[in-house]
């Protein structure tokens, strides 16, 4: 499809040219081909310059720019034809501009020439004839060093020799000028180069203007037709307004009615053209966009899936994880709370072991010693050992008591009482309070078991440690909890001493149930703790 585009364009055939460039630029974009985009973008803003559309071109060159980052030369050739788009838009420094970005982008010497030829033109446009004539004299220094057989470089030299001319007689040199537009006219016909031939013409019917009227008449007939021959709008308006500017003959109207007419039509034909043009690209955005909207869609939906596709893996990972979080977890508090039953129970049995050891076994000893002795025969003798074995004997009943089986049925509160009445003497008053206001039923058996280990293990250490003369413990209850909050009068103690003091042991009890137990302790003013254990 390009070659054919190329093909066309050689041919003339411009809008065929351009309708096929653009179907080859789609088919590109899909390769993603950047430099053939940009070539085939160039030549649609070509086609769009021959067309008149100077303001479209310029867009379409901004266009291909980010397709010919590797291709300085391309650079050249677009800031060449910025340069020709802006002449034409009278835009005479804008377009000095891009012709010396041109020069600079040109890798080689000869295409370098192309855009100094330019600024040359321009200057002319400017009436800065000097430097128009110092630029065109250094150009045709360059071609004479050269062999001039070739006829590519015998049009250029035409070229220059006509705008040279031109420039010595518009800065007042006439007779020069008129030699030199002379010569490269003759150049231009002995190479059958008609369509440079135009330019040659218009220059000679603007010099005999003011000299003679028929001959620029004739001139300008001459590039009118030429013009024709070549399809070159712009032109045969050029000539038209010499002939109707020289008013030298009865035709005068006939051009002047031919001028607007062909005026109408070539607005007319760059209006259809650039319409054609902005439906082309408006279709081709239109196409683009909802290709875009297709692949993002195509996206979006992959990423849903993809993303839906992680939440399950992610999902199953968490999911996992807490199982196995959980089953840790709970495997170790059952080995927290294992140990701390086990620690308890290792404590309790340490303690009654301690207390046998320290209390009946050196008795026991002084008995048995007693008895080895002593003529067991006499009364009195017999009396006094009868007296020491009741006494290790109600000993031993007073560690039972304390370590025995607690009652958790209907009972409970009776043997609580029963088991703190023990305490009570002569000296030591025990006064519990609220303990039927508990409803004791909604409370399991192992927290039954707790509470009463704790109130033992209380009052061993007040009857071993408080001296206390009373000693309150009150009972409660909330929504949520059990509260005992015990109070003695002893001495006291200070709380660094509590673990040596054995109740330690209590807050292993209490902690296998989730309750909390706090003391209040000070040397000479008394022991309270503060119980509250989850229903």
């Amino acid at each position: 499809m390009r070659d054919k585009a190329i093909e066309s364009y050689d041919k003339q055939n411009f809008n065929t040219s351009f309708n096929q460039f653009n179907e080859s630029k789609k088919l590109y974009e899909v390769l993603k081909d950047s430099a053939n985009i940009g070539y085939i973008l160039i030549k649609i803003a070509d086609i769009h310059q021959t067309n008149g559309d100077y303001y479209g071109s310029k867009e379409v060159m901004t266009e291909a720019l980010p397709y010919i980052k590797e291709n300085k030369n391309y650079y050249g050739w677009i800031n060449n034809m910025l340069g020709i788009a802006d002449k034409e838009l009278s835009l005479y420094d804008d377009a000095i501009f891009y012709y010396k970005k041109a020069y600079n982008e040109y890798t080689d010497p000869i295409s370098k020439q192309i855009p100094i030829q330019n600024i040359a033109a321009v200057y002319i446009q400017q009436k800065k004839y000097n430097e128009a004539i110092a630029i065109l004299e250094l150009l045709l220094k360059s071609l004479s060093s050269k062999k001039l057989n070739d006829k590519e470089q015998l049009i250029t030299k035409s070229i220059r020799l006509d705008n040279l001319g031109y420039a010595y007689f518009k800065n007042g040199m006439k007779d020069k000028g008129f030699s030199l537009m002379t010569e490269g006219l003759k150049i231009r016909i002995n190479n059958q180069d008609t369509y440079g031939s135009i330019e040659s013409y218009l220059h000679l019917a603007d010099y005999y203007s003011k000299k003679d009227l028929n001959k620029s008449d004739e001139n300008a007939l001459l590039a009118y037709n030429a013009a024709t021959k070549h399809n070159s709008v712009d032109e045969r308006l050029e000539a038209l307004q010499i002939l109707i500017s020289n008013d030298n003959t009865s035709n005068t109207p006939r051009y002047t009615q031919k001028y607007f007419t062909l005026n109408d039509s070539i607005i007319k034909v760059r209006n259809n053209f650039k319409n054609k043009s902005a439906k082309i690209k408006y279709d081709a955005k239109k196409e683009k966009d909802e290709n875009e909207k297709l692949r993002l869609e195509k996206a979006e939906n992959q990423l849903s899936l993809q993303k839906a596709k992680y939440l399950r893996i992610v999902f199953v990972i968490v999911f996992v994880f807490l199982v196995i979080l959980i089953a840790i977890l709970i495997r170790y508090y059952k080995n927290k709370n294992k140990a701390i039953e086990f620690k308890s129970s290792y404590d309790t049995e340490t303690r009654i072991s301690k207390k046998i050891h320290d209390e009946l076994a050196n008795d026991v000893f002084q008995v048995i010693a007693f008895a080895e002795s002593q003529p067991l025969a006499a009364e009195n003798t017999k009396e006094n050992l009868l007296q020491k074995l009741d006494d290790i004997y109600g000993r031993v009943r007073g560690i039972s008591k304390e370590n025995n089986k607690i009652e958790t049925g209907k009972d409970f509160t009776k043997s609580i009482k029963e088991m703190l009445s023990a305490y009570n003497t002569a000296e030591r008053n025990i006064i519990a309070t609220n303990l039927e206001s508990v409803n004791w039923e909604e409370v399991d058996e192992i927290k039954k078991i707790t509470i009463g280990r704790v109130l033992q293990e209380l009052m061993v250490n007040m009857k071993k440690h408080s001296k206390a003369s009373l000693v309150v413990i009150k009972f409660d209850s909330d929504q949520k909890s059990i509260l005992i909050n015990y109070t003695d009068n002893g001495i006291g103690c200070e709380k660094t001493k509590i673990s040596k003091n054995g109740l330690q042991n209590m807050e292993h009890r209490i902690q296998t149930v989730k309750g909390t137990i706090e003391f209040e302790t000070e040397p000479q003013n008394g022991f309270k703790a503060k119980i509250a254990i989850p229903k």
